[in-house]
């Protein structure tokens, strides 16, 4: 779904009400509404077989997969929310005055069975979609708001919140009592608990509304992306790579189509397709399909649904007494005012823009040296880059590419790990999946106590959402006992033929490295309040870790240990690695400039203030022809599949890739000045502040804890070839 990252878009209801996240739409499968006592006896002659309110019976109390049928979803749901209104009826009847046990402490407790419920249902929306999903999703959202909204709406529950907030310097809680309850109160507030009347009935009704638009939306990007495919003949492969071949013939053959081969819109097919195909008119078929995910005007179309987004989510903040969404958003930030962000983005865009610039004129003079007389166009910006790179470095990428297989990236993921902090991954074929192709590792402490358990999912199919993410079954808490997390990493790779390696980019090496940093920021994670576990922080602190772990792959150790080729498994000979690292900058303007121009469109969305006929098309263009942006880079993410900000809870919140980028560029320098990227002082300390401690800490305390001063931009300029 984006360069590198995405958190799962289902968050369990109960994280919904710990305040996972104050962009309601943000929960869009994880809210739900309280059935009347009639609709719950309807189902209830079903809960006895239903396996989420049966025990668990398997190892770490996995979610029983082979079991959990998509029938069982919606009577789950609805006997689910019936438990969780008692719960929470059962605080505010509470005779007792408030105080942090029977009210912020109960409310961490309750929703367990929703939680469980909306977290496979989640996952499984994500990787397992058909129509019965989507037609459950379309269903179930809009449920789920209303019952969200409710909760944030309890008069009598937030009079409890309120009442134990106000009294919080004399109730003599703990560091992390006070941060948890400090975060609820907020939620609350941002939920529309102080509003009244119709303000009150308006902000729920735009909730419900959002919740349905953004599952919406995300269903059109899934369906448009699938239902375009790119047929080729054998004699259609010139320039592609052997790897580029083979997973194209086995992407052919998993749609029943012999001796042909195919192209699909995962990032894993059509962007190497777009960097080494010989073949102009099918790169610009290729690249206008992929560019144009949700832009067809066709029933996927995601414009009209974007411009009511974009709309409500103004009405809304305004509601709340903000100027508009950016504001909304960024005050719960690490940023904490729009024009932070803002100038970070234009701090970079200028040097990424110069630089960009240069680029298309070797790009440029490398064509008038090959006789070519048509004009540079963005299906042609890879292509020619790759030639460009060859010449000025002598690096081909497709050679690249059979130094890292799969597997030995796994292993390369799983021993920075246990360098870093004594973990151990033990493969455990006995754990319940969803689908053939996930693996399952138990993760062990450095004393071999299990922590946790690792999926791991890798393998691109019609049914599963696009791009790379993180999500969770479980995650850690200390409240309801020793509850250990279980993890998730989606990739998209192309899937091989049966007995064949998976052989990845390096840029797919550093997506796979990048989801394990958020994988461990959610496993390491030791905090006893399940709202402030792992990941359970603002968009522009949760990149960091997962960025600052993305460094490892690329450190020449690393890469003598475990790129090795897939072939001859030889490790990548030095000379390989030295152009590697001589070409680390090139075309570093053209990843600057479409990254930043995704995040500016984001911003420029969300500070709207009176929202009226919005053409997407029109808006994109106008606000980065305004920036300077070179015509022949597009966005990375076009609005109208910008799945981030429009189904996902990255809205006015893009930017924090490059906010984190500041901190991990900066945040692995401390490893670098020890001359050691394992020295144990500095892991001891990336533990002890960043990956265990969740939400519990200020982060600019915790950076500076970790790494002993603030950050400085120095290193990202640095990194990416542009100061």
């Amino acid at each position: 779904m984006l360069r590198k990252t995405h958190l799962a878009l289902a968050i369990s209801a109960a994280m919904f009400l710990n305040g996972c996240s104050d962009a309601p739409e943000q929960q869009q499968a994880t809210q739900v509404e309280a059935t009347e006592s009639a609709s719950a006896n309807a189902v209830a002659g079903n809960i006895a077989q239903n396996p989420f309110f049966q025990e668990w019976n398997t190892p770490f109390g996995a979610p029983p997969l082979g079991d959990i049928k998509t029938a069982h979803f919606l009577p789950a749901f609805k006997q689910a929310i019936v438990e969780h209104k008692k719960e929470i009826d059962a605080i505010t009847e509470n005779e007792r005055p408030a105080d942090f046990d029977n009210t912020i402490a109960a409310m961490e407790l309750a929703g367990s069975t929703l939680n469980r419920v909306s977290l496979v249902f989640g996952n499984l929306a994500n990787t397992e979609s058909n129509d019965e999903m989507q037609s459950l999703q379309r269903e179930i959202s809009p449920m789920l708001t209303r019952h969200g909204s409710d909760i944030r709406m309890n008069e009598a529950l937030f009079k409890r919140v309120a009442a134990v907030y106000d009294n919080r310097k004399s109730a003599l809680l703990n560091a992390e009592q006070t941060r948890l309850l400090e975060r609820v109160y907020n939620s609350f507030v941002r939920s529309g608990a102080k509003l009244t009347g119709e303000e009150r009935a308006e902000f729920a009704k735009i909730n419900e509304r959002l919740s349905a638009l953004t599952t919406e939306f995300g269903q059109n990007s899934l369906n448009d992306s699938r239902a375009f495919t790119l047929v080729l003949e054998e004699s259609d492969l010139a320039g592609l790579p052997q790897a580029q071949r083979d997973a194209a013939a086995a992407a052919a053959a998993a749609r029943d189509l012999p001796g042909k081969y195919v192209i699909t819109l995962n990032r894993s097919s059509v962007q190497p397709f777009l960097q080494f195909s010989d073949r102009r008119d099918l790169r610009e078929k290729a690249f206008k399909g992929w560019a144009n995910r949700g832009d067809n005007d066709n029933e996927f179309d995601n414009k009209a649904i974007i411009a009511e987004i974009v709309e409500l989510r103004a009405k809304r903040a305004q509601l709340l007494g903000y100027k508009h969404h950016s504001e909304y958003v960024l005050t719960n930030s690490m940023a904490s005012k729009p024009e932070t962000a803002m100038d970070l983005l234009l701090k970079v865009w200028e040097p990424a823009v110069e630089k960009a610039e240069q680029e298309r004129e070797w790009i440029k003079e490398l064509m008038a040296a090959e006789g070519v007389t048509h004009e540079l166009e963005a299906w042609d910006w890879r292509y020619y880059a790759e030639k460009v790179r060859k010449a000025k470095f002598d690096l081909d990428q497709g050679q690249i590419a059979e130094y890292f297989e799969l597997n030995n990236m796994i292993e390369a993921q799983f021993y920075t790990a246990e360098r870093l902090f004594g973990l151990k991954f033990v493969e455990r074929t006995d754990i319940p999946v969803y689908n053939p192709v996930v693996r399952v590792w138990e993760v062990q402490d450095k004393a071999g106590k299990a922590i946790g358990l690792f999926y791991g999912d890798y393998y691109a199919r019609s049914t599963k959402r696009s791009g790379a993410w993180m999500s969770s079954f479980r995650s850690q808490q200390k409240l309801a006992g020793d509850v250990k997390p279980l993890i998730l990493n989606n990739m998209n790779l192309n899937k091989p033929a049966e007995g064949e390696p998976t052989l990845m980019s390096y840029s797919d090496a550093v997506t796979l490295f990048h989801e394990f940093g958020h994988a461990l920021h959610g496993l390491l994670s030791n905090v006893t309040y399940p709202t402030l576990a792992g990941t359970s922080v603002p968009r522009d602190w949760v990149e960091f870790p997962a960025q600052l772990f993305e460094h490892f792959i690329a450190q020449p150790e690393m890469l003598k240990k475990f790129a090795l080729h897939y072939k001859t498994n030889e490790p990548m000979p030095k000379e390989l690695l030295d152009k590697i690292k001589q070409a680390g900058t090139f075309n570093q303007g053209f990843a600057t400039v479409e990254f930043t121009a995704s995040a500016l469109v984001d911003m420029a969305y969300h500070q709207l203030t009176d929202v009226k006929d919005l053409d997407v098309r029109a808006f994109e263009n106008k606000i980065l022809t305004g920036y300077g942006k070179p015509e022949e880079i597009i966005m990375r993410h076009r609005s109208t599949h910008f799945g981030h900000i429009f189904a996902g809870g990255y809205s006015s919140a893009y930017y924090a890739y490059m906010w984190s980028e500041i901190l991990d560029a900066d945040g692995f320098d401390a490893f670098l000045e020890k001359k050691d990227i394992f020295d144990k002082e500095t892991a001891e300390r990336l533990y002890q502040f960043i990956y265990s401690r969740g939400d519990t800490l200020d982060y600019f305390e915790a950076y500076e804890g970790f790494r002993g001063r603030k950050p400085t931009t120095d290193a990202l300029l640095r990194n990416r070839g542009l100061d």
